[in-house]
């Protein structure tokens, strides 16, 4: 891959172990330590998500008109300014009005690194995008390995030690993304490979293709999102520590870090299919629901996220690679800022709707539930390029 390439997965991989460290013990912190019900500690998840989904699509139209090195920075030292606060006041309510502001912060950050991948490196396909994924999961082993003895001792250190990647990641991006603005041959060859004219952007149908794919990932996203709200306190109360908790996801981001490389040649090789892909890993994802109904030791959780894994590597990284190929010239900031924003908002919705279903009925139940949205996003996943059928477009895309 190109240096900027590396660089951006490098700040990736720091910034996402910053912010592994804090996201599995927030529920754990909201409902414990603050002493909220799930329900108020989903409720604050969602705020921050919806912080998130705001800062996202800023940051999408920010990356189109100033570029991806202001829009990074500019997320940067909000998420900065919100950690300094939280690390002196994480009481109630000062830790909702800062998660708040670092999730606004953060969210600019991520549609910025995603299109900045997409325009660099054109002629990389879902290769950059895939690599991006894999330093996203690279954070997400180490991150909550660490967090887990880190809050057992205090967790405080936690919110240090966020700010402390956060500024490392500061400084990554000050000295390295200056100079990391695509080029204008660099942009004449991603329009040529696209076959697409500056100026010629009334077509809707690209967009509305983006929209139903980001469907997905918002449905998707809602069942996910429990493995960091409702299942630590489900795990706690099975008699599983903390600390096993974490390792859980170590497993997940040791097996992207595994499986992701392998897989990635035959994804390429067949990524005219990239549709049987998704509906593929939704259903595998699915799975793994269905097997924590069974799961009342750690090692069945392991197997579920072994599962889950699976599925999200065949998904997750497709996604933001379906919508740059979609994206007409200068506006791919805002198409990826689009499909954040869908991750977000399931990560918005997903932590309180699990909270209120296993408040007033239990675990059970909410699974069921999670296994049907699963069923129903294989339907945009069959339906995403229906607009380009109807376009005469599916060749592009």
């Amino acid at each position: 891959m190109p240096k900027s390439i590396w660089l951006l997965v490098i700040g990736m991989l720091v910034n996402n172990i910053g912010n592994s460290l804090i996201w599995p013990i927030n529920s754990i912190y909201i409902h414990d330590h603050l002493g909220q019900t799930l329900t108020v500690a989903g409720l604050i998840l969602m705020i921050n998500s919806g912080a998130g989904v705001l800062g996202s699509l800023i940051g999408g139209f920010l990356f189109d008109r100033i570029g991806g090195y202001k829009s990074i920075m500019l997320g940067i030292s909000i998420t900065i300014f919100a950690l300094t606060g939280l690390t002196i006041w994480h009481g109630w309510p000062h830790y909702v009005i800062f998660l708040t502001i670092m999730g606004f912060g953060s969210g600019i950050v991520f549609p910025s690194m995603f299109a900045m991948v997409g325009v660099l490196w054109p002629e990389g396909g879902r290769r950059g995008f895939n690599t991006m994924y894999i330093a996203q999961n690279v954070g997400v082993a180490i991150g909550p390995a660490l967090a887990g003895p880190i809050a057992e001792f205090s967790f405080t250190y936690i919110f240090m030690s966020n700010l402390v990647m956060y500024i490392v990641f500061f400084l990554i991006a000050f000295f390295g993304y200056r100079n990391l603005e695509a080029s204008a041959a660099s942009r004449d060859k991603r329009e040529k490979s696209n076959g697409v004219e500056e100026g010629k952007t009334k077509d809707r149908s690209p967009f509305y293709s983006l929209l139903i794919v980001s469907s997905v990932f918002l449905l998707a996203t809602i069942a996910y999102s429990q493995w960091a709200s409702t299942m630590p306190s489900h795990m706690q109360g099975l008699g599983i520590s903390l600390r096993e908790y974490g390792l859980v996801w170590t497993i997940n981001g040791l097996l992207i870090i595994t499986l992701q490389p392998l897989a990635s040649p035959l994804l390429n090789r067949y990524e005219h299919k990239i549709k049987s892909q998704l509906v593929v890993g939704v259903m595998i994802m699915m799975l793994s629901f269905v097997v924590i109904q069974f799961a009342e030791e750690f090692t069945i959780f392991a197997v579920a996220m072994i599962i889950i894994t699976i599925g999200e590597i065949l998904v997750w990284p497709a996604i933001p690679a379906i919508a740059n190929r979609l994206a007409p010239k200068g506006l791919e900031g805002m198409y990826q800022g689009v499909v954040t924003s869908a991750g977000s908002i399931g990560r918005m919705i997903g932590p309180f709707f699990g909270g209120i279903m296993v408040d007033q009925f239990n675990m059970e139940i909410l699974l069921w539930v999670l296994c049907i949205i699963f069923i129903i996003a294989i339907i945009p996943c069959l339906l995403y390029d229906w607009p380009l059928k109807k376009a005469n477009k599916t060749q592009k895309y």
